[in-house]
């Protein structure tokens, strides 16, 4: 697979990564053995951009993806991983944290679990409006300082936290939702990100799985899959998007391509330094999401999709957690 630099950072990641929180949380039932030969499969495929989260079954999918590496493949992989979403008993939130002890604190907790001496790419998975982002990210610099960090991201920032991040060092990413239906970030975000020089990597680029075309009822989730709490897979904002989906599944035919190659493809066609993170813990689905990396769309292809398919419909999280994002 080709490779995608990170704005002007220097860091050189595959041009389609995989995102790994699915297996091990929020997306119904797992198991690590099938997760962990996914991971391997990936590094097959030359998909060697990994992303996790501390926060990701509470430490689990760090430690599944440490085991995954214990063979002596880390040099293969470009490690992402994020701190600041705490979790408490039980799996519940009990908030944000950008304090500089808990990252320094949250990163010596990540590197243990992920049985690594330096992760790549660190980013703060939430903004802590509680702490001047100055005060974390200089906590994050002096990780970099310290070796154990090559590059900062950020995730869910808006601009102004941005540039006020990228003064105090420089930022490689910022990690947000980005897709043919969450395209926000077009108007402000992805301009201010280009401008300090500052990657976008995009995940859910298939919006939680939806532009698969795969799912046709809520029914189709598992009972505890947290997709059935979000506004866009309810009610009528259901039943529009799946007719924006019935038209992605048309463009693809045309294209002779499935749905999510299409979705990933557009993603791809943003910018050399848009890159998209899709999730799976299936061997097919990630063959499938790598070839997108070979799908090319002409200028007139690209104003055909974006003049047939809208945004969708519907919050991209429950009101609680919108709050927490672009901040």
């Amino acid at each position: 697979m080709d490779k995608r630099t990170l704005g002007t950072s220097g860091l050189e990641v595959s041009t389609v990564g995989l995102g790994c929180m699915g297996m091990s949380e929020f997306y119904g039932p797992s198991e690590d053995s099938a997760s962990i030969d996914t991971l391997h499969h990936a590094l097959d495929l030359g998909v060697t951009f990994w992303d996790t989260s501390d926060m990701y079954g509470s430490g689990h999918n760090e430690r599944l993806i440490g085991q995954a590496l214990a063979g002596g493949r880390r040099d293969e992989v470009v490690l992402a991983t994020k701190f600041g979403v705490l979790r408490g008993e039980g799996g519940s939130f009990p908030g944000i944290s950008g304090r500089p002890e808990y990252v320094k604190s949250a990163c010596d907790a990540s590197l243990a679990r992920l049985g690594v001496d330096q992760i790549d790419l660190y980013y703060q998975h939430r903004v802590d409006t509680e702490v001047p982002i100055e005060e974390t990210v200089g906590a994050m610099a002096d990780l970099v300082r310290a070796g154990k960090v090559r590059h900062l991201g950020l995730s869910e920032a808006a601009s102004a936290t941005l540039r006020r991040a990228a003064a105090v060092h420089p930022i490689a990413a910022l990690q947000t939702e980005y897709s043919l239906w969450t395209r926000g970030i077009e108007e402000d975000i992805l301009p201010t990100c280009r401008a300090l020089g500052i990657g976008l990597v995009a995940y859910s680029p298939l919006g939680r799985g939806f532009l698969t075309g795969k799912i046709e009822t809520i029914d189709s989730l598992a009972p505890n899959d947290f997709r059935r709490h979000s506004p866009r897979f309810q009610g009528e904002n259901l039943a529009q998007n799946l007719r924006i989906v019935e038209r992605l599944r048309e463009l693809a035919a045309e294209k002779g391509v499935t749905p999510a190659q299409l979705a990933l493809a557009w993603v791809l066609a943003r910018g050399e330094d848009v890159v998209p993170i899709p999730g799976t813990r299936s061997r097919q689905r990630l063959e499938e999401n790598a070839a997108a990396s070979a799908v090319a769309l002409s200028a007139e292809e690209l104003a055909r999709i974006e003049e047939t398919l809208p945004p969708a419909a519907g919050l991209r999280y429950p009101e609680a957690a919108m709050a927490r994002v672009e901040l």
